[in-house]
Formats: structure tokens, C-alpha cells, sequence
């Protein structure tokens, strides 16, 4: 297991590009496809994630690593997600001042920069469905979609875009007031 948990994250962190929130939809997959932990405890994870010190991904990998094998297994999930990117790093800051004002090094840039805005939008959806939509969204179907929709959660969502955009509240701010508001009304 412990050799599963390195790898699993070893190839989170070398594929994943743009941040713990594009790194979301790799590390849920591979946690179900493993059977580590359901949707419901994966959403609560980066809620908790949020809140504590830390990048969100390597939080997440430390809680996966802990519910799969104590604190061995996290300490192997959080060696494996941190590994590549400090490996990475060194490879590319011994080439990028000499080829950053390359033609297909730009545009190699300009091609991952999309492709995280997309992995990021996909960690969203996964988290409508989850905390905003009581379950799975059920594609186009409006009327099924309604049903689902979770009014409180929705609420909260909507007050937290405009205290961060509005209000300029920061992330602490927000993330006490709306526990607060969802210890009260969910």
C-alpha cells in the first residue's frame, strides 16, 4: 500500500500543472479508482483543506495517506506529490533562463496555461456537485437538476463570490463566516 500511495502521488505531482486545484480531479480519480475514500469524505477533505496551513494538494494527500496508513502512508503521499515538483524545478530553472525567450518554449507555456483553467474548472464542477447539488448533476436535464439543488449551499456559495469580489473579504474571513452560516442553517 504505502508503495501504491508514493506512486499514485508521484504521478499526481510530475502530470499535474497549475496548482493543487488542477491536481483535484487527478487525485479523486485515483482515490476512487483504489477505493480509498467516497465523493462525500473527498469533498469534506478539501473543505478541511482550505482551512488548514499549506497547499491544498499536499494537504489532501497527506489526509488520503493517513486514512489508507497512518502516519506512514501519509508521509509517503506527501513525499510523492512534493517530489516531482522539486525535481521539476530544478531541471527547469538549469534551462528556462536560457530558453525563455524561445518561440516553442512560449508557446508550450501558452498551451499549458488552457489546460489549467480546464483541469480548474473540472475541480469546480466536481465541487457544485458535491457540496451545491445533492449528489451528481444529471447533465442538461433542468427540471432534474432543480431538484437536486441544495438552497442553503448555494446560498452560502453566492454570498462568498460577492464578500470576495464586492467586499474584498479575504479567504480566512470567508471560509469563518460561511462555517459559521453553514453550522447555523445546514
Amino acid at each position: 500500500m504505502l508503495k501504491t500511495l508514493f506512486f499514485v502521488f508521484f504521478r499526481i505531482g510530475f502530470f499535474s500543472f497549475g496548482g493543487g486545484y488542477a491536481m483535484l480531479p487527478l487525485i479523486y480519480k485515483d482515490i476512487q479508482s483504489l477505493g480509498l475514500i467516497p465523493a462525500q469524505e473527498f469533498s469534506d477533505i478539501v473543505a478541511l483543506s482550505q482551512m488548514t496551513p499549506g497547499p491544498i494538494a499536499i494537504n489532501a494527500a497527506t489526509y488520503v495517506g493517513y486514512k489508507s496508513a497512518a502516519l506512514v502512508g501519509a508521509t509517503f503521499a506527501t513525499l510523492g506529490v512534493i517530489l516531482p515538483s522539486f525535481i521539476l524545478i530544478l531541471i527547469i530553472d538549469s534551462f528556462f533562463s536560457r530558453f525563455k525567450n524561445n518561440n516553442i518554449v512560449k508557446g508550450i507555456i501558452s498551451g499549458i496555461r488552457p489546460a489549467t483553467v480546464g483541469m480548474i474548472a473540472s475541480a469546480v464542477i466536481f465541487f457544485a456537485e458535491t457540496s451545491i447539488f445533492e449528489g451528481k448533476l444529471s447533465g442538461f436535464d433542468f427540471q432534474k437538476n432543480l431538484e437536486l439543488l441544495n438552497l442553503p449551499a448555494l446560498g452560502i456559495f453566492v454570498l462568498t463570490l460577492i464578500g470576495a469580489k464586492k467586499f474584498k473579504l479575504g479567504p480566512i474571513t470567508l471560509t469563518i463566516l460561511a462555517g459559521i452560516i453553514g453550522g447555523i442553517i445546514l
